[in-house]
């Protein structure tokens, strides 16, 4: 069982930036891939950035230039962090923090409990 946990959500006016940790209780490279899901209001889950246990990273579309997740080795080795800029009142939503591991033949998914991200128009 792997436990995330996401900080940083808040309300913060378009234009401005925000940024989000997720520290696992796992070794990040025990994990196959970290990732960003959010889900708007009315809208189910999507992927907004992933980050695989190689070090590659794939974005939304939405997001490409504006987001950038990465490892904070600032912080400890556990905790990925997604870097939010240019916010747009679209971008507001509950972000998940969501680890991916290949352990003992099988592929499990662990979801945080989400953080609120508003942005104000």
């Amino acid at each position: 069982q792997v436990q995330l946990e996401e900080s940083g959500g808040g309300l913060v006016p378009a234009g401005e930036s925000l940024t989000l940790s997720c520290a696992s209780s796992a070794s990040i490279q025990s994990l196959n891939s970290m990732a960003w899901y959010r889900q708007a209001p009315g809208k189910g889950r999507e992927l907004v950035a992933r980050m695989m246990r190689s070090g590659a990273t794939t974005y939304a579309d939405s997001v490409k230039d504006r987001f950038t997740i990465f490892r904070d080795m600032a912080k400890n080795t556990n905790t990925v962090t997604l870097q939010m800029n240019s916010l747009k009142s679209e971008d507001t939503a509950v972000y998940y923090c969501v680890a991916d591991q290949y352990y003992d033949g099988h592929y499990y998914t662990f979801w945080g409990q989400g953080t609120q991200v508003t942005v104000s128009s």
